[in-house]
């Protein structure tokens, strides 16, 4: 009798547990599961759109020979052709990922002095979550732009000024002065010197260093967004001038550096046949690779 009085029991304790398992199981499936909907905390951004361009050019060939030629004029010294060959060459810079990033550097020596070209093009790949290809790049390019203190277009001179410095400030704050992409083994790199001076300033001899239309500045004709700098810089070694010049195309940002060294400081690199030169390249190349 005992045992036929437990056995109701028993089946009785068993329904009600099954029954606490069901609803557990119910609530865990309309609270927690995978058919999260629009506008649930659980939901993803959606995807941003990708860049116009996937490819990068073969950088050290892609430089017309002429253009080279102008840029690096070759003293004619060489008889047999084989240095002048081997100059316009050109030396591809060391990358990790040649579908993200490539380069090339050419240098030029002479007993009056030096000259070096570098190129650099840098397709950007945005990870963040509603920002897009194009609108890293973009950024990327602005803290260019800021480091470089260039003039924001179509403001007042000191508007500007203000504007720059703060900017500045700011992408040095956020990792650096610049995180795009810089020329390997091209112009010389580091701070500028105390001697340093930009194109519009007075030089060491107190005369202008160029007019007002060749100062840093924005390029309204090029890429996307574009800017050119220019610094004349004396070392101990001699005088020399550099050219850079950055423009977005797109999700893709292009670095030209190109300078001149002379080792007689009374013979200045021009600052008008430099940036002449350079820009010429900078088309040169946007036509090329980013005109489609």
């Amino acid at each position: 009798m005992q045992r036929r009085a437990h056995a109701p029991a028993a089946a009785l304790a068993a329904t009600l547990l099954a029954a606490v398992l069901t609803a557990c199981s119910g609530g865990a499936g309309a609270d927690g599961g995978d058919d999260s909907k629009p506008g649930h905390a659980g939901s993803t951004a959606p995807a941003a759109q990708p860049g116009k361009y996937h490819s990068l050019p073969e950088p050290c060939g892609y430089v017309n020979r002429d253009t080279l030629r102008r840029l690096l004029p070759a003293t004619g010294d060489d008889e047999d052709g084989r240095d002048t060959a081997k100059l316009y060459k050109g030396q591809a810079a060391i990358t990790y990922d040649t579908d993200r990033r490539v380069g090339c550097r050419w240098k030029l020596e002479t007993p009056q002095g030096t000259r070096h070209l570098a190129v650099d093009f840098e397709r950007v790949v945005s990870y963040q979550p509603g920002v897009s290809d194009e609108q890293r790049a973009e950024q990327l390019y602005g803290r260019q732009a800021s480091a470089a203190h260039i003039p924001v277009p179509s403001a007042s001179p000191s508007a500007s000024g203000a504007s720059g410095s703060s900017s500045a400030a700011s992408a040095g704050a956020s990792g650096g002065a610049s995180s795009g992409p810089h020329p390997q083994g091209g112009a010389a790199s580091g701070s500028p010197s105390p001697s340093a001076s930009r194109t519009g300033a007075p030089s060491a001899s107190g005369s202008p260093a160029g007019g007002a239309s060749l100062a840093p500045r924005a390029l309204d004709d090029l890429g996307d967004d574009a800017f050119i700098d220019d610094k004349l810089i004396n070392s101990g070694s001699g005088v020399h001038r550099d050219i850079n010049i950055v423009f977005r195309a797109a999700n893709v940002i292009v670095t030209i550096a190109y300078d001149q060294w002379s080792v007689d400081k009374l013979h200045v690199p021009a600052s008008e046949d430099l940036q002449g030169k350079a820009q010429s390249l900078a088309r040169e190349l946007e036509a090329g690779h980013f005109g489609n």
